[in-house]
């Protein structure tokens, strides 16, 4: 196996929006972390979508952990996966809640129902959150080639929105 390092690219703005739409289109759910000071809580989430800015969009409920958790530290940090292509992103930013039913309307999905009651559950929450910065690594090449190719195939880098 190669000794080199991997190629790094710093991606900033739309760049940087288009790279994390990109790894989350075939693995739209993540580990959504709170709590990330202190004793973390993870728990898998669908993201609903991810705006023009770059803001990832959530449903949740009132009554979580998780929402709980948001209110009292709105630092989160989310792990997304794409194992088919080898890529990974991890993103830090900053949790906001809503209740508005204007948010709740453009981020439902039939999907949701099978948490909630509807679009007029009482306990329904829209969860925006706002990257600070973020890491990627993408393989190139299928696991067993790349562990034993002579070229590093591996790209790595920050994202900054």
């Amino acid at each position: 196996m190669s000794n080199t390092t991997s190629p790094y690219e710093n991606l900033s703005g739309p760049a940087a929006i288009e790279k994390i739409k990109h790894v989350t289109e075939e693995s739209d759910t993540c580990f959504f972390s709170t709590r990330v000071d202190a004793n973390t809580h993870s728990r898998p989430m669908t993201i609903q979508e991810i705006d023009p800015e770059g803001n990832i969009w959530f449903l949740s409920d009132v009554n979580s952990d998780k929402n709980h958790e948001i209110s009292s530290d709105s630092e989160v940090e989310l792990y997304f996966m794409n194992t088919t292509k080898n890529e990974y992103i991890f993103i830090k930013g900053k949790a906001t809640l809503f209740q508005d039913k204007s948010l709740i309307e453009k981020h439902w999905n039939n999907f949701a129902n099978a948490w909630f009651n509807g679009k007029e559950d009482p306990n329904l929450t829209v969860i925006k959150v706002i990257p600070d910065n973020a890491y990627y690594y993408e393989t190139k090449e299928s696991k067993l080639v790349a562990g034993n190719s002579t070229e590093n195939n591996n790209v790595e880098g920050t994202l900054e929105i």
